[in-house]
């Protein structure tokens, strides 16, 4: 039984990617980041490409996809092997946190409700720890 105007469907919930206006704030919340990248002298150099626009772009369809909007990203690309595109980056803690730096910048530009800004920023952070490949060196 259910109370009067249920109905036994269920609503489909409404994805982060739709909830937080789609398209336009995943490459806002990227063009956000990119821009800190250009001046950032510890990740700028682990960006080969002179125009920062390609790398943008897939970081754009790549989040695009994964909260789920189109799967453009893997359309263009194949599966994300994240680690495995890193892998010719040293990546240590400070790259770690320098990444997390510019990300944390970008994400509070959005001026995103709270629950989404922390679902957004719960990801990118655990993703920023997976990418670590290398160690610090012993002081």
């Amino acid at each position: 039984m259910h109370p009067a105007g249920e109905s036994d469907s269920a609503q489909p919930s409404m994805t982060l990617f739709e909830a937080i206006g789609g398209e336009p704030t995943f490459r806002k919340l990227v063009d956000e980041f990119y821009a800190g990248v250009a001046e950032d002298p510890l990740l700028r150099p682990m960006y080969p490409e002179e125009d920062l626009g390609p790398a943008a772009e897939r970081f754009s369809l790549f989040l695009i996809q994964y909260w789920g909007g189109p799967n453009t990203y893997s359309a263009q690309r194949g599966h994300p092997r994240l680690r495995m595109r890193h892998a010719p980056f040293r990546i240590g803690a400070a790259e770690r946190d320098a990444w997390l730096r510019n990300m944390r910048r970008a994400l509070d530009r959005l001026d995103l409700p709270p629950e989404h800004a922390t679902a957004l920023w719960d990801y990118l952070e655990r993703a920023a720890y997976f990418m670590v490949n290398a160690m610090e060196d012993p002081a």
